[in-house]
């Protein structure tokens, strides 16, 4: 569906000989034995006689060694962007790509719809044919949410409607796969239909259409084209491994809840300031550069105050994040002549010139975004319908699993007398 061109060439993932051997505390034939095994790979350095040696294997030989000297500490580690901890068969990070079962997300996000992608990622095929539900009947309830004049976020607003849902769904505790692939349709079609914007009809006929065509009628319904755009950021979103929010979801499954108490559980843990708060941030630091000019200067105000660059660098994509650098390009391409955009792309010029960073998925989608001249919730919007379809997916393989998710702790705290 959209093709774009790549967004040139990335920060370099590479370490020299003796970069590599001081990082491991070996010595130069040590590195080589390690690199004829197999254990790190190395090209050609700026000159036939010099080599350089991948970053992310020598990292990855680093932790295998101080994992065997500390297992406990290892154990630890595994929750904070460690080891991995849980057998799943829907995503894949490596070589700095991201795969939903085999299919790099790139290329899908430039020729599948979401819908594709919920029935590979539920079904293990992208021409499934997924149950089609009928809209859920909140009955007099949606009137009365409709009422409620509290200021809500979108993930709150998300999760009002979702129990209020579940209460009037009859389908909602057939865990067979089947009826969890009906159930998770059921609640995106449900989110996609309450999400705030120009109000329509909430017929069956719209609820029918594809969730990308909801979003666009409510957000930008003279942009025929922005279905495509909006497509591609929720496949983007659909799963990124075992996130906070994947994580808690797929606890909750474990659980025997819903399909819809998964959703809810999901939605609590995005709406924390270290997980979809990125997205937030992310549009405070193009608040700061109001025009093209400024941006050079906002980036170097926020290095010289000590301040982070929020949606820029990500710990597993060392050379920069695909799913950030294909919203960029999408953004440039198909909203040219947006002011936001040329911001957009100017900050993020500068952020890779002064600190060798790249745009998260975060900075993306808010590009994207402003691009569209969406609504300020419509990154949150689509990030959390985008993940939705991956915690319905972990879902399902938990309750396959048929296994409840219960680490245990380990005490530090006073001893029995």
């Amino acid at each position: 569906m959209v093709k774009v061109r790549g967004m040139g060439e990335l920060a370099s993932g590479y370490l020299s000989a003796a970069e590599a051997a001081a990082e491991l505390g070996i010595s130069p034939a040590t590195l080589y034995a390690y690199v004829s095994r197999g254990l790190i790979r190395s090209e050609s350095g700026v000159d036939s006689r010099s080599r350089r040696y991948r970053t992310e294997d020598i990292w990855a030989l680093k932790r295998r060694k101080q994992n065997r000297r500390d297992p406990d500490k290892a154990v630890e580690d595994a929750l904070h962007w460690g080891l991995p901890v849980l057998r799943s068969g829907l995503s894949l990070i490596a070589e700095g790509r991201l795969y939903y079962r085999g299919h790099d997300v790139v290329e899908l996000a430039r020729r599948r719809t979401i819908e594709e992608v919920c029935g590979l990622l539920w079904a293990g095929d992208l021409a499934a044919e997924l149950p089609d539900p009928e809209p859920v009947d909140l009955g007099g309830d949606a009137a009365v949410l409709r009422k409620i004049k509290a200021p809500w976020s979108v993930m709150e607003e998300f999760q009002a409607h979702l129990a209020v849902a579940a209460a009037h769904d009859p389908y909602a505790y057939d865990l067979r796969p089947v009826g969890l692939q009906r159930t998770g349709m059921a609640i995106l079609r449900c989110l996609a239909t309450v999400t705030r914007g120009r109000r329509t009809a909430s017929s069956g006929a719209q609820a029918r259409r594809g969730i990308a065509e909801v979003l666009r009628r409510r957000w930008c319904p003279d942009r025929a084209e922005a279905s495509e755009l909006l497509d591609a950021a929720l496949v983007l979103y659909a799963d990124h491994e075992l996130n906070p929010s994947t994580f808690t979801a797929r606890c909750v499954a474990s659980a025997g809840a819903t399909p819809y108490g998964v959703v809810s559980a999901g939605l609590a843990a995005l709406q924390g300031s270290k997980h979809g708060g990125a997205c937030e941030r992310a549009e405070a630091l193009l608040r700061e550069a109001p025009h093209v000019r400024g941006a050079h200067r906002a980036v170097a105000a926020r290095i010289r105050r000590g301040e982070g660059m929020p949606g820029f660098g990500h710990p597993l994509y060392p050379e920069g994040d695909p799913r950030g650098a294909l919203l960029m390009e999408l953004a440039r391409e198909r909203c040219a002549d947006s002011e936001g955009v040329a911001v957009a792309w100017a900050l993020a010029d500068a952020v890779r010139e002064l600190m060798g960073e790249f745009p998260t998925v975060d900075f993306g989608l808010i590009t994207l975004c402003r691009g569209l001249d969406l609504p300020s919730h419509a990154p949150l919007a689509l990030l959390a319908l985008g993940r939705t379809v991956g915690w319905i997916a972990h879902a399902i393989e938990q309750y396959e699993e048929g296994r409840l998710i219960r680490p245990r702790a380990r005490y530090t705290g006073v001893q029995p007398l």
